[in-house]
């Protein structure tokens, strides 16, 4: 199945995602970096911004940058990913920046049904150090 993540909240997307890894399936996500997560931009800077200033930059441990990552850790977040049902739930993920000509569906609310502030993956990436 192919997921277009674009105006999609990130919390709801990823829930959704984890339960179709779990029933079996194959999930190829588009658009990761145009993924939202509501709430105040700055707040979630600072959040991700002290995320990333844990522990040592040689040992760890490492926080994603990248916006299809961030994405990617949310889902490993919902999936058990310690048993071996996790672990092989999490290989049949993909995750993408850009559609490459694809087109997926969406599965939860869109941003243009929110009434509250939000901010993109690609931008919170940019803005916490990533490329």
């Amino acid at each position: 199945m192919i997921v277009d993540a674009e105006n999609q909240v990130m919390g709801r997307l990823s829930s959704e995602v984890a339960s179709m890894l779990l029933d079996g399936e194959e999930v190829k996500i588009i658009n990761s970096e145009k993924a939202v997560i509501t709430g105040k931009p700055e707040k979630t800077v600072k959040k991700y911004l002290k995320k990333k200033s844990i522990g040592d930059p040689r040992h760890g441990p490492h926080s994603s940058l990248r916006p299809e990552n961030i994405l990617r850790d949310s889902i490993k977040g919902m999936v058990p990913n310690k048993k071996e049902r996790g672990r092989k739930a999490l290989k049949k993920l993909e995750i993408v920046q850009g559609n490459n000509g694809e087109e997926g569906e969406t599965i939860s609310k869109s941003v243009e049904e929110l009434t509250t502030n939000y901010i993109t993956l690609d931008e919170l990436s940019e803005r916490i150090g990533g490329k």
